[in-house]
């Protein structure tokens, strides 16, 4: 669809609603009456609308509903086939779909009101008027009873209609000449005028939606080479003799002994060497590939029914990372517990990352961090846990890039596990070049907010520009 089509549709009832208010002042050239006074009595009973089982991909006859398409399908149902009084205009009296039929169909579903205007008013020219009415309703509903009610202006003259509904499909197809008159010079600049303007801010949205776009590539690019060691690259230049990180995962695997020997974590089997094929790009000098269970631990949550508190330790769910102020750290709960009745093994430390793992939620790839205090979650939630010889920054950056909707299973209810999340494969660089990456990365991000700021700064620009294109066009309609 080109951008003087997609305005058009986009504008059609304001179109509508500028004629309309210029005929509803010429009290001697139109009448002013509801919907339904303008309605001529159908000389057939309607057939009842089809199920979705008995529309078919091909047919003799077009199906038409109250669906935004024009046609839905098609059936042979000849019994149902509406082919007299033509051209009828449908209506959809849930979706408030509006539609000008011109050919023999088949009525596709139950709620769909077929209108005919009375003889001094032109099908084409009501279908139109029509569109630009506004029936006030709910998104879901009965709405014929509020239409029929509307008031319309409606030139007396079939002839001036007539000419309307010219004026209206020249426009559509861009084929007004310069210097044509149709029916009224003055409303006719004001909705070209308006059509125009309206295309130069469409424009304007899409550089600004492109923009986005790319900055959104940006960030992904910029969170790809921190973790493929591009963007520190100068740094490993100045600092040739940091300790390697596989003298890390010394550190580590000797912390994560200590651990298991004191109780707090259980020993797990371990996962299979790390393949060629799991590494999707070569690793700078000092670094090494590790599963994420060697670095975390994972630990899901619980139903707990520790005592109630107004304050005290919170019991967070998956709902409450929604919560204001829970957009990056949780902070708040809809639920505490008396810290004193919890035990320890229960609780989330600080420095955990917390996430959904069961349910539609997996598919927000919806983290939160934990920092100020220890939380309890529930069933639904899963915790991962750095330990001390690796950075929280890195390794969250790293956890953030990871699609956890992508790891669940297929079942009907999604859910994560740690036999998702523990094999991932991550590209663990030395513990001082991981603070030298996320100091980085920040300062890269920052730059790239202040670019959000500015484009979102633009784009209420665009929006109070359309405002005052509209406002424009309905006092100059109005005659002020």
């Amino acid at each position: 669809m080109d951008k003087w089509n997609k305005v058009y549709i986009q504008n059609l009832p304001i179109y509508m609603q500028l004629i309309e208010n210029y005929f509803a002042r010429d009290e001697i050239k139109k009448q002013n009456v509801s919907v339904e006074h303008l309605l001529d009595k159908l000389p057939f009973k309607l057939p009842k609308g089809l199920t979705k089982k008995e529309i078919k991909k091909f047919g003799q006859y077009p199906v038409v509903s109250q669906s935004k398409e024009l046609i839905v399908g098609y059936s042979d149902f000849e019994k149902n086939v509406i082919s007299t009084d033509l051209p009828l205009i449908i209506y959809g009296d849930h979706s408030k779909t509006i539609k000008f039929i011109d050919f023999p169909f088949v009525v596709g579903a139950d709620g769909v009101k077929l209108l005919k205007p009375k003889k001094d008013v032109d099908p084409k020219y009501f279908y139109y008027s029509l569109i630009g009415l506004e029936t006030d309703t709910k998104n879901y509903g009965r709405h014929f009873s509020f239409l029929k009610k509307k008031l319309l202006a409606i030139p007396l003259s079939l002839e001036v209609q007539g000419k309307v509904v010219k004026f209206i499909e020249d426009l559509e197809v861009n084929g007004i000449s310069k210097g044509e008159s149709y029916f009224s010079s003055q409303i006719e600049k004001i909705i070209e005028s308006l059509q125009n303007n309206s295309i130069i801010v469409l424009e304007l949205n899409d550089e600004l939606t492109h923009q986005k776009t790319l900055l959104k590539q940006l960030r992904q690019q910029i969170l790809q080479e921190a973790i493929e060691g591009k963007l520190t690259a100068d740094w490993r230049a100045e600092n040739p003799n940091v300790e390697p990180a596989s003298e890390l995962l010394k550190r580590i695997a000797a912390e994560k002994a200590q651990l298991i020997k004191e109780g707090k974590i259980k020993k797990q089997k371990p996962l299979p060497p790390i393949s060629e094929e799991e590494k999707p790009f070569e690793l700078p000098q000092g670094w090494e590939w590790c599963r994420l269970e060697v670095i975390a631990n994972l630990k899901s949550g619980n139903q707990y029914h520790y005592p109630k508190t107004d304050s005290g330790v919170m019991f967070v769910k998956v709902g409450d990372m929604n919560l204001y102020g829970n957009e990056y750290e949780i902070v708040t709960s809809s639920t505490y517990f008396h810290l004193d009745k919890i035990r320890k093994q229960d609780l989330i430390p600080c420095g955990s990352i917390i996430f959904p793992k069961r349910g539609g939620a997996i598919s927000t790839n919806k983290r939160r961090v934990v920092l100020k205090e220890p939380i309890l979650i529930d069933s639904n939630t899963m915790a991962v846990t750095t330990l001390n010889n690796v950075g929280f920054g890195y390794f969250k950056m790293w956890f953030d890039s990871i699609d956890l909707a992508l790891l669940g299973n297929d079942s009907v209810v999604p859910q994560v596990n740690n036999k998702d999340i523990n094999p991932l494969v991550i590209p663990l660089p030395p513990l001082y070049e991981q603070h030298a990456i996320v100091t980085k990365v920040e300062k890269l991000l920052a730059l790239c907010d202040q670019l959000e700021t500015q484009i979102n700064q633009n784009q209420s620009h665009a929006d109070q520009l359309m405002q005052a294109v509209l406002r424009e066009a309905f006092r100059q309609n109005n005659g002020d």
